[in-house]
């Protein structure tokens, strides 16, 4: 089956949440209904069709805002009890030793609680096909609502939903403008461990992040920054980046410029940590006898390389992830009943004393 036609331009969508039709986007793509059917529904055995007409038919849906079945299907105002979970990585976090694993936990609990049912939507197919996104997240609507999270957000397709007023919530602070989200106030948590360890005697630190630029790791390092001037520790040289494979050369570097102390940073790939706590085993030094280390989040799983010396947690605070999620449930809820959006909450993160930070090894 073929459909060569050049498609007219596509059309204005409506305002606010119409549910436009397949045929609404076979005129948009210039082909025929029964092509944007088998687009949509996935092609029968023995029917072949043109990457590019397969292009056309799914931009069109996507311009449109095309809901696919149940959902259209649904009276607007019905509810199903049902609430999306979303993740935007190639797995979902099922895992127990995963860091997203407590926010699963907390969004149970709570939809529970609230006798909701919750729909899995993965990121397997993804792996192979970034750009499939925008249909992945389009299929949220079979719920009532959604939840996301993740590091990193495809913008389009979410600022989609935003304009149809679709109710979702993000778990995390995000950037972008018409977004609800419940997320962890890591500028004043990341501030209070750089004023510990100034109040410990350390004036020579060094703050070690990932290259990755999502806004947690940016707020980490805003708040060690803001923390190192107002507590008097020297901010030249403050921040390295790393994607934890050339730590070594860097803490050999750092014991020569009279660092005392190293501030890194929790994510869900823990390459920074791991690096550097490597880094700290093969040169045979303790935790905090030679060098003073604070993690700005607790790990999900212990680091690949032990902490030498260490009999406890390392030093820093702890991310409220379990509650994170009960609180994005809650106020997904609200935003369904039709409260006001978009809402924002940071929680606090809880202090950690940890065993790994103490004052300066005398002479350093």
């Amino acid at each position: 089956m073929s459909d060569t036609a050049s498609p007219p331009p596509t059309p204005p969508r409506p305002a606010g949440r119409a549910k436009p039709r397949q045929s609404d986007i076979a005129r948009a793509a210039g082909v025929s209904q029964a092509t944007v059917s088998l687009v949509l529904r996935g092609a029968a055995t023995g029917v072949v069709l043109a990457p590019e007409t397969r292009r056309r038919v799914l931009s069109a849906a996507e311009e449109l805002g095309y809901v696919p079945d149940p959902v259209a299907t649904r009276l607007a105002a019905a509810r199903n009890g049902m609430l999306g979970l979303y993740t935007f990585s190639t797995t979902f976090p099922t895992d127990v030793a995963h860091s997203y694993y407590p926010v699963l936990v907390g969004v149970e609990e709570e939809a529970a609680a609230q006798g909701q049912d919750l729909i899995l939507f993965t990121g397997a197919s993804r792996a192979a096909d970034p750009t499939s996104d925008a249909a992945a997240v389009r299929r949220v609507r079979a719920a009532d609502g959604c939840l996301f999270f993740g590091r990193h957000v495809p913008r389009d397709p979410i600022r989609r939903l935003s304009e149809d007023g679709f109710p979702f919530v993000y778990i995390g602070r995000r950037e972008e403008p018409g977004i609800s989200y419940v997320g962890a106030d890591y500028v004043s948590a990341s501030a209070e461990v750089a004023a510990r360890l100034a109040a410990l005697g350390h004036r020579r630190v060094r703050y070690l992040r990932e290259n990755d630029d999502a806004p947690a790791s940016t707020d980490r390092e805003r708040g060690v920054a803001d923390g190192a001037r107002g507590s008097g520790l020297e901010t030249d040289g403050l921040v390295e980046r790393t994607d934890g494979g050339d730590v070594e050369a860097r803490l050999a570097r750092w014991r020569d410029e009279g660092v005392t102390a190293v501030i890194t940073e929790e994510t869900d790939t823990g390459a920074a940590l791991s690096g550097l706590t490597a880094a700290v085993a093969r040169a045979g030094l303790s935790c905090p006898g030679d060098l003073s280390l604070a993690l700005l989040g607790t790990p999900a799983a212990a680091p690949a390389a032990p902490v030498p010396g260490l009999a406890g947690a390392i030093s820093g605070f702890g991310v409220p992830m379990r509650e994170m999620g009960r609180a994005a449930v809650r106020l997904l809820l609200d935003l369904i009943e039709g409260g006001p959006a978009p809402r924002s909450h940071l929680l606090a993160c809880e202090p950690v004393a940890g065993a790994t930070i103490g004052p300066p090894h005398p002479g350093r």
